[in-house]
Parts: structure tokens; C-alpha cells; sequence
């Protein structure tokens, strides 16, 4: 279960009153898809699709997201439209015919993983009910074998270098240096995988209700971007990015 999560929207009613439906960023008709997470509308905004990742931007992935957007009239919603480093416009986008957000759907496909990236409750909620729907019926990516992969394994995880991952294993030891902690799945922390954690970062936790030292023995699943020191490493920056699997 997704931490610090108390509910789930179940209907399009509950999206616009919480969900991502967050404050409105301006409008206009989609003019070109560049990859399968960003577009380009009419009047020369690029805009990201917020929330989620994509395991590739290969063409066909592309072609998800123009099938469900292309030369549509969307709404862009989100905290702020100030654009991101490549100069586009993250935001949640909406069609007018009330099926939800775009990202909703990509996940609901099985074309999108959540990001674990978003603050807001009911928004977090939506998105990882919608992934949990494609994992559990195997659709798109999900039926695809190892796209979650094994903390034990940090050979299979060192190959998505670069790229957003999700891993999933028993924790073996929580440790503190400094001002990082570290979630360790192995013995060896110069070879294995491992998680790190600042301390602001862990304070949020805390806030959530999640102790690290609590999740010695546990099972967790954790997503964000693989980097090597040493061993694999993901720095888990927001508390959606963790999840504790079943109840031990």
C-alpha cells in the first residue's frame, strides 16, 4: 500500500474534486506528439506529462499517446506551469470527454509507471490505483517478465543505469552516515543495491508514519532513477517513491 495514502478515487466526480485535478494552466489543441510522455500544442508550448515515467520512448510507446491525444483539445492542470529545464510545461492533462486525466489512462494501459513524485494525496492515490490495475490484469508493460526488479539481483538492476526503475526485496539493514541513510538489500555495499535517503527527505517519512528502522526484514518496493556508487543505488526523494509489499 502506497505510504501516507488513506484513500482511493473511484470515479471522474472524485478526480475534479481531488485527484490531479489541479488548478487550471491553460488550454489548446495538441499539434504534434514528440515522445511518448510530451507533446506539442498549437501555440508552441511543449508540455510533459506529469506524475509518470515511460519505460521507453520508442515509437510504438509514442504511438499510445497520440492515439489517445493527437489533434485533441486538452487542459492542462498542475501547482505551477513554470517550465522545466527543457523548457516544457509539466502538467496533468485532460481531454474534454471525461475519461480523466491522460496520465490516468496511460497507466491504466499498461504504457506509464508512476513517478512516486507527487505530494498530493488524492492525486498519488489516483495515479498508483491505475498502475495497480494494469499490474494486476498484465496489461502493456506489466506483461512483459522482470519490470520489477529484484533487489537481490543488482546485475539486472546496474543494466537500467540511467533509466527509472522499479525494484522490490526484503531490506536488510537500515543505516545512517552522516546526513543520508541508507536501506541495504545486501551485504555487500559495494557491489549490492541499496537506497538513499536524506534527512529531510527522511523527516517526510516520519511525518507519513514510517520509521526507517521499522522496515529492517520487510519487503518493499521503491522507483526513481538507478545510479551506480559502488553497487546500484536509487535516491528516493519523495515518500511515494516507497511502498512497504503485503504486511511483512
Amino acid at each position: 500500500m502506497l505510504l501516507a495514502i488513506t484513500c482511493i478515487a473511484t470515479s471522474i466526480e472524485a478526480a475534479q474534486a481531488g485527484g490531479c485535478w489541479f488548478e487550471p494552466q491553460g488550454e489548446g489543441r495538441v499539434a504534434a506528439i514528440i515522445d511518448a510522455r510530451t507533446f506539442r500544442l498549437r501555440d508552441g508550448r511543449e508540455v510533459r506529462l506529469a506524475g509518470i515515467e515511460v519505460t521507453s520512448t520508442s515509437v510504438a510507446d509514442t504511438a499510445v499517446l497520440a492515439r489517445l491525444i493527437a489533434g485533441q483539445d486538452v487542459t492542462l492542470h498542475g501547482d505551477d506551469d513554470a517550465p522545466d529545464r527543457y523548457g516544457r510545461q509539466p502538467a496533468f492533462v485532460f481531454l474534454k470527454d471525461g475519461r480523466g486525466s491522460v496520465q490516468v489512462q496511460l497507466l491504466t494501459q499498461g504504457a506509464a509507471l508512476s513517478a512516486g513524485s507527487v505530494a498530493e494525496i488524492d492525486c498519488a492515490v489516483e495515479l498508483s490505483d491505475a498502475e495497480a490495475r494494469a499490474r494486476r490484469d498484465r496489461i502493456g508493460v506489466w506483461a512483459k517478465p522482470m519490470v520489477i526488479k529484484n533487489a537481490e539481483s543488482p546485475g539486472d538492476i546496474l543494466s537500467e543505469i540511467g533509466r527509472f526503475a522499479v525494484v522490490e526485496g526484503r531490506v536488510r539493514s537500515v543505516r545512517q552516515t552522516g546526513a543520508t541513510s541508507y536501506i541495504n538489500f545486501g551485504r555487500n555495499w559495494t557491489q549490492d543495491f541499496a537506497v538513499t535517503i536524506s534527512k529531510r527527505v527522511v523527516g517526510a517519512l516520519e511525518a507519513a508514519g514510517v520509521a526507517l528502522p521499522s522496515l529492517e526484514r520487510r519487503r518493499i518496493r521503491v522507483r526513481g532513477w538507478v545510479d551506480r556508487h559502488g553497487g546500484p543505488r536509487i535516491e528516493v526523494l519523495r515518500v511515494g517513491q516507497l511502498e512497504v509489499v503485503g504486511g511483512n
